[in-house]
């Protein structure tokens, strides 16, 4: 018996399915769905094109109770938070300072104190700033509270990014979820480098001083957050306590860590700074020098702010 030679009808068929199968090799994968049970902290990554929240399976574990001395800055941090994770009105919050002083570090304790309580953090890189409407339309209805966080922000004025956060934090048709709080860090309080030809622009009305347009243009992004933390550099008895208190952690003697302190400082003027950030850093060599048993057991984060 003869086989039966494909119709021109058949012939076309196999082709067209031949080049759908070529064509959807060629497209990105439909993103896998969010396991929401699987971490209390995401990051927002991008793969072909499209973007997923990614669990966080090891959060830092830094306490409040590492922050101490950062009394002023944790109480607003915190009431903030609290304020939000019981679906009562909370602002977002842009923490700016010296580099170093705990302000991420707040964030992640906030964190940890209350996701238990419904709290969840997205970590959003300041490129993928442009997707924060998916963000958005992808957490909208949950049960959860988000604060979204952008750690250690600033933009140029031709960045797509500054005018997205700006759409998200408050110039949107829509109104933002309910649910969704944006958390920002920065060395610099208006997100933006600032130059001298800008103090050019100002001008006088009267006895008033007015900034031109490109100051005012620059002020309006981080005035769109609700509340401002500020962070200053330490002193030197202030930048010792942080090293005393992470030398602890890390199961460091008194007596030791006494005698650590000359080493301490020549640590922080070889590094240029006197941080918290420097003072947990030398705290670990030091300890892992000593060979502590509890090196290990010490997570890293900020270390104390000023006390004002």
């Amino acid at each position: 018996m003869t086989k039966r030679e494909p119709s021109e009808l058949e012939r076309l068929a196999a082709r067209a399915e031949a080049l759908i199968e070529r064509i959807e090799a060629l497209l990105p994968s439909r993103p896998a769905a969010v396991d929401w049970d699987a971490a209390v902290a995401f990051r927002w990554r991008k793969r072909d094109g499209r973007g997923t929240l990614v669990p966080v399976r090891h959060p830092h574990a830094i306490g409040f109770s590492d922050l101490r001395g950062i009394d002023r800055q944790r109480t607003v941090v915190e009431q903030n938070t609290r304020q939000f994770v019981a679906g009562r009105p909370a602002n977002n919050v842009l923490l700016t300072g010296a580099r170093g002083t705990g302000k991420s570090s707040l964030v992640k304790a906030a964190l940890n104190r209350f996701a238990r309580d419904g709290l969840r953090l997205v970590e959003v890189d300041k490129h993928d700033l442009v997707d924060l409407q998916e963000i958005t339309d992808l957490v909208a209805g949950r049960p959860e509270r988000f604060i979204v966080f952008c750690d250690d922000l600033s933009f140029e004025a031709s960045e797509p990014g500054y005018k997205a956060l700006k759409v998200a934090l408050d110039g949107s048709i829509a109104a933002p979820p309910e649910n969704l709080l944006i958390y920002a860090t920065s060395n610099r309080r208006h997100l933006m480098p600032e130059f001298m030809q800008e103090n050019l622009e100002y001008r006088t009305v009267g006895d008033e001083i007015h900034p031109g347009e490109t100051s005012e243009e620059k002020i309006s992004l981080s005035e769109r957050f609700g509340l401002w933390v500020s962070f200053w550099p330490f002193d030197q008895d202030e930048y010792l306590a942080i090293v005393d208190h992470w030398l602890a952690r890390f199961g460091v003697g008194a007596r030791a860590a006494e005698a650590a302190r000359a080493e301490a400082l020549q640590f922080a003027l070889a590094r240029g700074s006197r941080s918290g950030r420097v003072a947990w850093q030398f705290a670990r060599d030091y300890a892992g020098r000593q060979g502590t048993a509890k090196a290990r057991s010490a997570r890293p984060g900020g270390g104390r702010g000023r006390r004002r």
